[in-house]
């Protein structure tokens, strides 16, 4: 299976707008929808699976810290129980406009801060896992973190996932800010063809990191994020059948 492209999408709220997701939907392979808890509303993730659905993209639940005010970009202290039953919630609610439109949940990716600690806390990790049970679709993770290791443990599909538009710590891990910065385009889409034929990133410190792309994510907030995925797809073509 090629190599696709997944976004962050469906992230405005009420009247507030977040991104493009009408100019980005042709340009990616997956989306990943926010289900209400860092962004997004019942409108709006009834109008992301419709443009989703238009355009022949795939659509997965992006759950998230209940933290609507800090965009679920700041972590919180929560127990497994409770962190399942919020993921259980916001990706029922997702289910529930995907059945609407005739369409079915496609994988499920944590967000922000969430993403990151799954990556490194077993509890956390594990309430992922026992909603993914529930539904039963492949899960988006980091490789040389506990999605890698939890995941498969616990019989669930991890497809491994390159950032075009992050940067990485020489530890491997990602740097999330609040707010996203622009990037070359032409530089992200070298990044990603390099992660997908020689397996390496590069950290910070010019190092080289370990990571494997199954699937490679651009940022609908990225302030050109557009530019950026026009320059990935393009780059990716050969890999991507």
């Amino acid at each position: 299976m090629g190599v696709t492209i997944n976004c962050d999408m469906g992230e405005s709220f009420g009247l507030y707008r977040m991104g493009d997701d009408a100019g980005m939907m042709p340009l990616i392979d997956i989306a990943n929808v926010a289900c209400g808890f860092h962004a997004s509303d019942f409108n709006h993730m009834r109008a992301t699976v419709r443009l989703a659905k238009e355009h022949g993209v795939k659509v997965g639940a992006h759950p998230s810290l209940p933290d609507l005010q800090g965009f679920g970009r700041r972590e919180m202290k929560i127990g497994r129980a409770e962190m399942t039953n919020c993921l259980i919630y916001q990706i029922g609610a997702l289910s529930g406009f995907l059945k609407a439109e005739g369409m079915e949940l496609n994988h499920i990716k944590p967000h922000g801060s969430l993403y990151g600690m799954a990556a490194r806390q077993e509890d956390i990790a594990n309430a992922v896992c026992d909603a993914a049970d529930i539904f039963g679709v492949p899960l988006l993770g980091m490789t040389g973190t506990l999605h890698e290791s939890v995941y498969p443990a616990r019989g669930h599909r991890m497809l491994a996932e390159f950032y075009a538009d992050l940067d990485y710590r020489p530890d491997g891990s990602l740097i999330v800010t609040m707010e996203h910065d622009p990037k070359d385009p032409a530089e992200m889409a070298a990044r990603c063809v390099r992660a997908i034929t020689e397996r390496k990133g590069t950290a910070t410190d010019g190092s080289d990191i370990d990571v494997r792309c199954d699937t490679i994510c651009v940022h609908s907030d990225t302030p050109n994020a557009l530019d950026i995925a026009r320059a990935v797809r393009a780059a990716i073509a050969p890999y991507a059948d």
